[in-house]
């Protein structure tokens, strides 16, 4: 249960069983301040066997687990110490029972479940209960904000990366004009159409639509459709295309 103490012998003290938190956490987590960095913190988690672990300062990205609890926390602390802010510490004991009796998405139970195999029992503490749920909830919700926001970027930023490696091999199309000859490609193939030409034609362009995208219409009489809209990349000048 991370607190604000800055003495290392208060923060032994009051990790010793029998005091204001339970001796539960095999695995601790704080920051790097000097209660927690100290010798005396170091000598008290060897001898109860407790395996701490500092986080790294000013990396957020790093902190996950123990930014998203604190959040909780802090807010949830500011609440039930509005009358009187410095005694916020007295709410700490139940706020870490129910905490560890709320269930968590990432581990599909609660922490005092997984760790002891049983429900804790925490009577009394509804009001508590539902504010520590409202804040987890809302921490969801914002941390799914944030990654949908991720998630928009990164789609722009390969759709930018994709548009610059297709304009590296691309050609600029070539212009026509409305009456030039052209041939069409073929643009489906089934199996016995393997050996057939690949282009149509010839076509007339009647209609220039803009975006390199004409309107077509067969001359003479030959094998694909009548009319068609196709792109330039699918047209060659008819007097190139001798074997059709």
């Amino acid at each position: 249960m991370p607190c604000f103490i800055t003495d290392s012998d208060q923060q032994v003290a009051n990790d010793t069983p029998g005091k204001k938190f339970n001796n539960n956490n095999l695995f601790c987590i704080s920051t790097r301040s000097t209660a927690f960095t100290s010798g005396d913190f170091a000598d008290y988690c060897a001898k109860e066997k407790i395996k701490h672990h500092a986080i790294t300062t000013g990396l957020p990205r790093a902190n996950g687990q123990i930014e998203r609890i604190n959040q909780t926390i802090i807010s949830v602390l500011s609440k039930l110490s509005l009358e009187n802010p410095n005694k916020w510490y007295k709410f700490t004991n139940e706020l870490q029972q129910k905490i560890n009796s709320t269930y968590q998405r990432s581990i599909d139970t609660t922490p005092f479940k997984l760790l002891f195999g049983t429900k804790m029992n925490t009577g009394g503490l509804d009001k508590l209960k539902e504010m520590v749920e409202a804040e987890f909830q809302a921490n969801f919700e914002a941390q799914r904000e944030e990654l949908r926001k991720h998630a928009k970027q990164q789609i722009y930023k390969i759709q930018e990366e994709n548009r610059k490696t297709y304009n590296l091999r691309r050609r600029e199309p070539k212009p026509y004009r409305v009456g030039n000859l052209v041939a069409i490609k073929r643009t489906q193939f089934g199996p016995n159409l393997k050996l057939k030409p690949k282009y149509f034609g010839p076509y007339s362009i009647t209609r220039a639509k803009g975006g390199n995208t004409y309107d077509v219409f067969k001359e003479g009489n030959h094998e694909g459709p009548n009319f068609t809209t196709t792109c330039a990349e699918y047209l060659k000048p008819w007097n190139t295309m001798s074997e059709c």
